[in-house]
């Protein structure tokens, strides 16, 4: 069985491309809903999760939240704009709104050595979309990175293995962006190099086959499956 990585999807128009983007490492990645209980998440043996960014406000009284029992699993987490603020919010940090809203390129300096920069310059320009900002980091986390507009643009507990990145590693005008999804995959979920795109087709036949049985189906096709 592949090792996977799970995707909690929070409504973000780029989760469809983190997913991609793992699977371009030869890692193997599912999308699940937010509201997935830790306890399938466990049953599902996944190595790592990656919490999505979204078009919510953490500090909405309807933001969408996940169980926060998948702190505690004992698994990597890394949250990708809405999943840092999300992180630091549950995890006892402080988040408020940002004085204007970032959007477009910023220019990150990495502080301190990790995992996750391993190998990486120490500047990048990277994508930021986001209204919200953390000012307070939860216990246990340090700064990794600063952008022009954030003083946590990347946080890490290395003791638990939880990061945060206010910037959207998984599009393409991020800098280094899928290396830096490939060191979280490799340097800190210790995920092996064992799956393939190519696996994937006969995978979704397969589970189509389980599913359907001898019932019959209405097949509607969007163009951007072809790019799973």
């Amino acid at each position: 069985m592949h090792q996977t990585i799970a995707v909690l999807d929070f409504g973000s128009q780029y989760t469809q491309v983190i997913a991609r983007r793992i699977r371009e490492c030869s890692v193997y990645s599912k999308i699940y809903p937010y509201t997935t209980p830790a306890k399938v998440l466990k049953a599902d043996g996944v190595v790592g999760i990656i919490l999505s960014g979204g078009p919510s406000s953490v500090l909405a009284k309807d933001a969408p939240i996940p169980d926060k029992g998948i702190f505690k699993l004992g698994i990597p987490v890394m949250g990708i704009c809405y999943g840092l603020q999300l992180m630091a919010l549950n995890l006892g940090g402080k988040v408020a709104k940002s004085d204007h809203r970032e959007y477009g390129h910023g220019h990150l300096r990495v502080k301190n050595e990790n995992a996750l920069f391993k190998g990486l310059p120490r500047k990048l320009r990277v994508w930021n979309s986001h209204g919200d900002r953390v000012i307070k980091l939860p216990k246990g986390f340090r700064i990794i990175a600063e952008t022009e507009n954030s003083e946590f643009a990347v946080v890490e507990d290395v003791k638990r293995k939880f990061y945060g990145l206010q910037f959207h590693p998984e599009v393409h005008h991020s800098e280094k962006g899928l290396e830096i999804i490939r060191n979280f995959l490799k340097k800190v979920c210790g995920c092996k190099d064992d799956w393939a795109m190519s696996d994937l087709i006969p995978q979704i036949i397969d589970n189509i086959r389980e599913t359907v049985g001898d019932s019959r189906v209405i097949l509607g096709l969007s163009g951007g499956l072809i790019h799973l």
